[in-house]
């Protein structure tokens, strides 16, 4: 089994360091760690270091480090406008899409989306979305942990100029006859994908989607939902890309 992951502000500068508050409590308590261990310390931002677990009191541990590794950042970078899900629909999505490798995840308050983020609200499905990404980009071992954009939520006309801003843009829609597989990525920059709400995306989502320079595509003759249509679509780009 590969070494636990434990997110810290700031990487630590010398030979040993205590991994204390929230995640040393995870450590220590939660997943018990013991004196011999190896850990990983990550910034979320490409920087990690390995150690060795040296001593465990409650709520925190020392660690002795020994080895510092610096991730470049992802290029091409691989944005998502995920529509507002009912439930926990959103939630799955953003989880499953951390651990496949999404970049970027832009909450999508589209026309048909059921759910809506308003007020207090808004900011704490925002705030959910932020830390579901935080905990699955642990699990996956991430040195870059995904952003959620959003205040708290994007509007069409938002999500259409991120669309005209990226290299490449595509629009996973279930009648379209392109497939996603057969266009050319490029090799630096943004590639955007818009994933539609359980009602799918209206015509006049798909025409300002396609007025800023997107593509329709499907991935194959199955309709997925939306908590699984942005993952399969990932898994695509990331075996194109060399990712995988």
């Amino acid at each position: 089994m590969s070494a636990p992951l434990f997110l810290v502000d700031v990487l630590p500068t010398g030979a040993s360091h205590t991994l204390d508050g929230p995640e040393g409590h995870h450590a220590a308590d939660v997943q018990r760690l013991r004196a011999g261990e190896t850990l990983i310390l990550a910034d979320g931002r490409g920087g990690s270091v390995t150690g060795e677990v040296t001593t465990v009191r409650k709520g925190s541990v020392d660690v002795e480090i020994r080895d510092r590794v610096q991730v470049p950042a992802p290029d091409p970078r691989l944005l998502v406008a995920q529509g507002i899900a009912k439930g926990d629909r959103g939630e799955l999505a953003v989880q499953a899409m951390t651990e496949i490798g999404v970049d970027e995840i832009l909450p999508w308050a589209a026309a048909r989306s059921v759910a809506q983020w308003r007020g207090d609200r808004g900011g704490r499905s925002r705030d959910k979305w932020v830390s579901t990404a935080r905990e699955a980009a642990k699990q996956a071992r991430r040195a870059w942990l995904p952003t959620v954009g959003g205040e708290p939520d994007c509007s069409t006309k938002q999500v259409a100029a991120r669309l005209a801003a990226a290299s490449a843009a595509f629009v996973l829609h279930e009648e379209a006859t392109a497939s996603l597989a057969t266009y050319a990525l490029p090799a630096s920059g943004d590639i955007a994908l818009v994933v539609g709400p359980e009602g799918g995306i209206t015509d006049v989502e798909l025409e300002a989607f396609t007025d800023a320079g997107a593509t329709a595509v499907r991935l194959g003759r199955e309709v997925l939902r939306t908590s699984t249509a942005g993952v399969a679509a990932l898994s695509v780009l990331s075996a194109r890309l060399g990712r995988w």
